[in-house]
């Protein structure tokens, strides 16, 4: 089955651009002008990935993406800006965006980079035989790769439920920024402020108190450790 991508964008220009790109790369894909025509088609319709802009009028993609995830609906998300700063793009990984690509672009390069987040995403499949981790409070279904704090689902998104799964599966190990790095986005080139991005969003889900974090540690100089004692 061919991967389906939404593409989100309120430029009729880039969306027929992006359309072609993906499509000639054999890649299916939906075509949204607004936030809103947006939500309407993640109503009814599944995707491998949400190609998603920031700057439009009414919902804009920012409020798109905390509006799937507070559904917890963890299909991947890469924000598409068309500011040259990387605040924007850092503010949609904060609140739920998987990665980011600026304007102007290479419709060669966001292909490319479309189709890694995608098979990142599903190389998320269990490899165990054992489909329940547990550690302390917490249980990682890799069957259905969902993640429980005393019995209660936590929604997370694509990238911050690899990241889960790394700690959770070693616990006590601590992890340098290049390890996890490797192991998250492998090849692909990001700000090392994402890192810590997702090691916030994670605190802010599983901590009592994320700002004196009891699980979810910072080995300073080293890197990070993930602990239930």
């Amino acid at each position: 089955m061919a991967d389906k991508v939404l593409v989100v964008d309120d430029d009729k220009a880039i969306l027929t651009m992006l359309h072609k790109a993906l499509k000639s790369n054999g890649i299916e894909n939906d075509l949204a002008i607004s936030g809103e025509a947006a939500l309407e088609l993640l109503e009814t319709n599944s995707y491998d990935l949400i190609l998603l802009d920031i700057n439009m009028r009414g919902i804009n993609g920012f409020e798109v993406i905390q509006r799937i995830r507070s559904k917890g609906l963890t299909t991947p998300v890469m924000v598409v800006s068309g500011r040259k700063e990387d605040q924007d793009a850092l503010y949609g990984l904060e609140i739920g965006a998987d990665d980011y690509i600026i304007k102007p672009f290479n419709p060669v390069t966001l292909v490319a980079k479309a189709k890694a987040l995608i098979r990142r995403s599903r190389e998320r499949s269990p490899q165990s035989t054992s489909n329940i981790i547990e550690a302390g409070p917490f249980t990682y279904n890799t069957s259905t790769l969902r993640f429980y704090k005393n019995d209660v689902e936590i929604p997370l998104s694509a990238k911050e439920n690899s990241m889960i799964k790394l700690f959770i599966d070693n616990v006590d190990h601590i992890f340098s920024k290049d390890m996890i790095y490797s192991v998250i986005w492998g090849e692909t080139i990001i700000d090392e402020n994402a890192i810590m991005v997702y090691v916030n969003r994670l605190r802010q889900k599983i901590e009592d108190d994320p700002s004196n974090p009891r699980y979810l540690i910072t080995v300073r100089g080293l890197g990070y450790r993930f602990t239930v004692r």
